[in-house]
Order: C-alpha cells, then sequence, then structure tokens
C-alpha cells in the first residue's frame, strides 16, 4: 500500500501537467491544442503512433474497430497483454498511462459512408490512418465533398526498407496533406516496418500540431 502511495503522489496534477505543457509549447499552441478535436480514424501502425503523439499535446479522439492481435505488435504502440482487446480501448489505456487529463471520445466502428458524416462532424481536422486503399479512398472522397472546409491529413507509402527520406508531407489543397512516399505498397509484396511506419506517422501527427499552431 505504501508504494501505491508513493506513485500515486509522484503523479502530476492537471495543472501541473497543463503548465508543463505549456512551458514546452507557448500558451497560444497549448490553447489551441487543449480546444483542438482530431478524429483519427485507424488505430493500427499509423493510427496507434500518431494518437500517442497527439496526446501528449493534449488531443484525442480515436475510431478503430478491429481489435489487437499478436501481428500488430511489431509496429503498433500495443502491449502483449492487451491482445484480443478493442484497439479503442486498448489505445485509451495507453494514452491514459502517458496523458491522464487527455479528453477522449472513442468509436469502436468500421467507418463507412454511412455513418462516416455523423463521426465526423465535430472533427476539427480528421486523420485518415487506414491500412486498407478503399478504406483511404472512401474516406478521402467523403471528407473532400462532404466537408471541404476541413483540414485532413493521410497516408500513403510508408511499406519496406527504403529511404526514410523518401517520407515526405505534401500539401494538396488548402485543406489536404498528403503524408508518405507516395509509391511503396504492401500488395507489392514489401513488409510494413515499424521504424518507416512510424516516420509517417510522425509527419502526420506534425502536421496536425502545424496547423493548430497557426
Amino acid at each position: 500500500m505504501s508504494m501505491n502511495r508513493e506513485q500515486s503522489s509522484a503523479i502530476p496534477t492537471k495543472e501541473e501537467w497543463m503548465a508543463a505543457l505549456t512551458m514546452r509549447h507557448g500558451e497560444e499552441r497549448q490553447k489551441a491544442f487543449s480546444a483542438a478535436t482530431v478524429a483519427v480514424c485507424g488505430l493500427g501502425g499509423l493510427g496507434s503512433n500518431i494518437a500517442t503523439a497527439l496526446a501528449r499535446a493534449g488531443i484525442g479522439k480515436l475510431m478503430d474497430f478491429d481489435c489487437v492481435d499478436i501481428t500488430n505488435l511489431h509496429r503498433q504502440q500495443y502491449k502483449i497483454t492487451q491482445i484480443g482487446m478493442p484497439k479503442t480501448e486498448a489505445m485509451v489505456q495507453n494514452l491514459r498511462e502517458i496523458n491522464p487529463y487527455i479528453d477522449t471520445e472513442i468509436h469502436t466502428v468500421r467507418i463507412t459512408t454511412e455513418n462516416a458524416v455523423a463521426l465526423l462532424q465535430e472533427a476539427d481536422i480528421v486523420c485518415e490512418a487506414f491500412d486498407n486503399p478503399e478504406a483511404k479512398a472512401m474516406l478521402t472522397n467523403l471528407v473532400l465533398e462532404q466537408f471541404p472546409q476541413k483540414y485532413f491529413v493521410a497516408g500513403s507509402g510508408m511499406a519496406g526498407f527504403g529511404d526514410p527520406n523518401m517520407i515526405r508531407t505534401r500539401k494538396l489543397t488548402e485543406h489536404f496533406y498528403l503524408c508518405g512516399d507516395g509509391c511503396s505498397d504492401v500488395a507489392d509484396g514489401v513488409g510494413l516496418v515499424a521504424s518507416r511506419v512510424m516516420i509517417c506517422a510522425a509527419h502526420q501527427a506534425h502536421t496536425i500540431l502545424r496547423i493548430l499552431a497557426k
């Protein structure tokens, strides 16, 4: 019991946590981060890393329909003890270990053309982090058509052992950013490697923070 009390007393208060973030990011930027709603759609290799980075800045809204599998653990931000858990629940559990004061909203659903508008309408920024090309195309087309005023940050091309410097961020329109090398594809027999996936995820997360910091 004594150790538990000591561990509990070591956790900073919300005021201390926010003060630390403000010192790091600046008062105006931190206000923008804390007020933002970012919909992270997909919590696999890209999304779990994006969500982790955003949580460290005080941001979180998560969507996925999958469960943690042993094949996920080499590149996704989950633990072996979480195998079988819905990714939304496992991710929130992990994020709250990092930032217990994060305001999260989770939807354990597959995003479709029928439910996407309702799920995404309150988001300031939509972040696409799917593995499936058809799901990527569906979400991209829907956001560009239904929510042209929203910022949209997507990923394309992060597979294999290629040059990490080939992964970059391109601004395609005023509100649409695409991160990745634009060509590598697991369908070509090129596997997903944690380090390169994380680089693309970092591009997406950093793009979101840059948008909010404007």
